[in-house]
């Protein structure tokens, strides 16, 4: 199958158009709880949209995107996020914190973070979708990436879930199979799928909307409705949820708007944003979705006139240099247009015999589905195998072997005790490899089996091309709060080495 530069564009269009008009019609009440009657903007607008971060960060990945194309993965996008992304509240301001003492994603997006279950990775989710529309297989891939810099856990699942359904929804418009394909991503005890299917329940139950929020907010509870209200205002018909766990049920709200809304674009944007909690996010993200089925040109203009066609931003520093901004949807939409091809490379993107520009080839139906990959005759791999990785496992690529590793917990150690690390390196080559691993560690501190070890790394073609290693640190002499060590592999007879930089800190976790 192939989609069309016109329809592409289009598709895209729609996508930004719907995400603009749901977070402007949201934004007031955003961090409210309760349910409300509203069928359009409520505030004046002067034909320009609301400023949000649902879509700002987003234009910051588009930089990056553009600069680093597919190579684009968790470390240089939180580089970028240190470097452009101005907040310090919720997940942003903790996998910052992280990030600035050297912990890097996925741990940045777990460690002391009580809002990795929350909203602030499922709203980036459109631009890996808008890049890989009808390769979800693909638009997963980078919205991991994306997420793990400051959630983990349901910040994460929520955000595949919504990459997997938004790339498919550009070749493919029912529904139900977009939210099965969403669902087939993530797993299935998760509680994004908890709260996806409360609502789809409630709604095969004929239960109102009203009923159906009551259910989802009782089934997966969050606490993102409660940040702007005083606690004596607080209606009790749902209960206030564990601080920070809000994507489950902020999912299902979303998905609640598209299912009541029954196809139509301003009633699903409303109910979202009518079942309170993170209201810019719900009614920006069903915006979307329904903007890259219908296209721009379904978006009624009762929604677009009032906002024209400019992009507000409220979290970039557009201080410094670095960042280009698109200033439009038209411009931003032209941008991706002309990243795509790179992006995609020529094995999906045609830009040789299309008559209109280009063409992108796109899955079939049951292949927008998560399936797994045969790697050789005995192993397959799916994305379910990444998503179950430990939040302590960072990933490294160095051409000829990749490597994770593992610190097995938080990276906080005390005087004396034993820390225990695992080295996971996967071949790249169709030839076996001869490895040596040297560690630089500070001084007086030990490590077994010893400071260098050889290992044979087995050939990709005919097996499965891993080995294993694990290795117990005893830190000792500890007077400094944060300490740095390097792991460096060698592959014999090969010039490529492997600098793998670990960072501990002396202290105890806080969550």
């Amino acid at each position: 199958m192939k989609l069309s530069l016109n329809a592409y564009r289009s598709k895209l269009m729609g996508c930004w158009i719907g995400k603009n008009v749901g977070g402007t019609l949201g934004a007031p009440f955003e961090c409210k709880r309760g349910v409300f009657d509203v069928d359009f903007y409520t505030q004046e607008l002067n034909g320009e949209p609301l400023p949000n971060d649902d879509l700002d960060l987003q234009l910051v990945w588009l930089n990056a995107a553009e600069k680093f194309g597919r190579n684009v993965n968790a470390q240089i996008l939180s580089e970028y996020w240190l470097s452009y992304i101005v907040p310090n509240w919720g997940e942003y301001g903790a996998g910052k914190n992280n990030m600035r003492q050297g912990i890097v994603p996925p741990l940045s997006g777990y460690v002391n973070n009580v809002y990795r279950d929350s909203n602030g990775a499922y709203i980036r989710s459109e631009i890996w979708a808008c890049l890989a529309p009808g390769n979800p297989d693909i638009a997963v891939k980078y919205a991991y990436e994306d997420a793990i810099v400051d959630h983990s856990h349901e910040g994460v699942y929520a955000e595949v879930f919504f990459a997997a359904i938004q790339s498919s929804a550009f070749v493919e418009s029912n529904r139900d199979t977009l939210i099965d394909i969403g669902l087939s991503y993530i797993p299935a005890d998760s509680g994004v799928a908890k709260g996806v299917a409360s609502v789809r329940e409630a709604h095969a139950k004929g239960l109102s909307w009203q009923e159906a929020r009551i259910q989802v907010l009782n089934d997966v509870p969050g606490s993102f409705g409660i940040l702007a209200m005083r606690p004596e205002d607080l209606p009790t018909d749902v209960p206030v949820g564990k601080m920070g766990y809000d994507a489950p049920s902020n999912v299902g709200i979303t998905i609640l708007g598209w299912l009541y809304g029954e196809g139509d674009f301003g009633e699903s944007i409303c109910i979202a944003n009518n079942c309170g909690e993170d209201t810019d996010c719900t009614a920006a993200t069903i915006g979307s979705i329904m903007g890259i089925i219908g296209g721009a040109e379904s978006i009624p203009t009762k929604w677009t006139d009032p906002i024209g066609d400019s992009i507000k931003t409220l979290c970039l520093n557009l201080g410094d240099q670095g960042l280009r901004i698109p200033k439009t949807v038209t411009e931003l939409t032209d941008r991706i247009i002309r990243l795509t091809p790179s992006f995609l490379g020529s094995q999906l993107c045609d830009v040789v015999t299309a008559a209109d520009g280009y063409t992108i080839e796109v899955k079939e139906q049951k292949q927008l589905f998560s399936q797994p990959q045969q790697i050789n005759a005995w192993t397959k791999r799916s994305f379910a195998d990444k998503l179950s990785q430990s939040p302590f496992q960072v990933a490294y690529d160095f051409v000829i072997f990749s490597t994770i590793v593992d610190y097995t917990e938080a990276p906080f150690i005390q005087e004396g005790t034993p820390k225990t690390i695992k080295l996971i390196i996967d071949n790249q080559l169709f030839m076996q490899q001869w490895l040596q691993i040297k560690w630089h560690l500070p001084i007086g501190w030990t490590i077994s089996p010893g400071p260098q070890v050889g290992a044979s790394l087995e050939q990709y073609h005919c097996h499965v091309g891993r080995t294993e290693l694990s290795f117990t640190l005893i830190p000792n002499g500890l007077q400094e709060a944060r300490y740095d060590l390097i792991a460096e592999i060698t592959s014999q007879g090969r010039p490529t080495k492997g600098l793998i930089p670990l960072v501990f800190i002396n202290g105890v976790a806080s969550s």
